[in-house]
C-alpha cells in the first residue's frame, strides 16, 4: 500500500516564513540560527552549541491501526519504543516510511518538528511532548526546514501546537 493510500497528500500552506511570523504575531520570543543542512542530532551538535536551550529529537511513528505519532523528546534520550504505546494509549509502534511523513506533515525527513503539526489540518498525527520538554525555558528544534534551528519555551511550543489544532500529550516518555 503506498504510503499515500486513503488520504491526500498535504499541500504545505507553512513556510518558515509564515511559521516566524505566527510565532511573533501570538507573542511568542523565539531566537533562529540558519546553518548548513542538518538531518541528524549528531550533525545538529556543533550549530545547537551556540544556542542556549534543551536539545530535542524527532520520532515520527506509526501504530499497528495506521494512528500516526509525532514524538518530541530529549535527545540524549533512548526512548523505549515496547514501553510507549502504554504510556501514549497506542499499539505496537514503528518508525511511519518517510512518505508518510511528507504526506501528513509537508516535511522531509531531517526537518521533522512539532511545529509541522500546523501542516496536518486533518489532525491525522497525535504530537506527544516530553515533560521536561515542555517545561524547559528553551527547546531547540527546527522551523519546517532543516538549515535553520529556532529556540523557544516549552510552555510556548505547547500553547502553539494546541492554538494550531494539536494539543500535545505531555508525559514523561519511557526510557529504553
Amino acid at each position: 500500500m503506498p504510503p499515500s493510500a486513503g488520504f491526500s497528500p498535504v499541500a504545505p500552506s507553512w513556510t518558515p516564513p509564515r511559521l516566524l511570523a505566527a510565532l511573533r504575531s501570538e507573542g511568542i520570543a523565539f531566537e533562529i540560527l540558519e546553518h548548513p543542512p542538518i538531518a541528524t542530532v549528531e550533525a545538529a551538535r556543533p550549530y545547537w552549541d551556540r544556542l542556549t536551550g534543551a536539545a530535542a529529537k524527532n520520532l515520527f511513528l506509526r501504530d499497528a491501526a495506521r494512528r500516526f505519532w509525532l514524538v518530541f523528546a530529549p535527545a540524549a534520550m533512548r526512548v523505549d519504543l515496547k514501553a510507549l504505546p502504554g504510556a501514549i494509549g497506542s499499539r505496537r509502534l514503528s518508525f511511519a516510511p518517510e512518505g508518510e511523513l511528507e504526506t501528513l506533515l509537508g516535511v522531509m525527513g531531517g526537518a521533522v518538528t512539532p511545529l509541522a503539526a500546523v501542516n496536518d489540518t486533518a489532525g491525522r498525527v497525535r504530537v506527544v511532548v516530553d515533560s521536561r520538554l515542555a517545561a524547559a525555558a528553551r527547546v531547540l528544534m527546527h522551523p519546517l526546514v532543516n538549515t535553520a534551528t529556532v529556540t523557544l519555551s516549552g510552555a510556548d511550543l505547547v500553547r502553539f501546537l494546541s492554538g494550531h489544532g494539536h494539543p500535545p500529550a505531555i508525559l514523561e516518555l519511557p526510557a529504553a
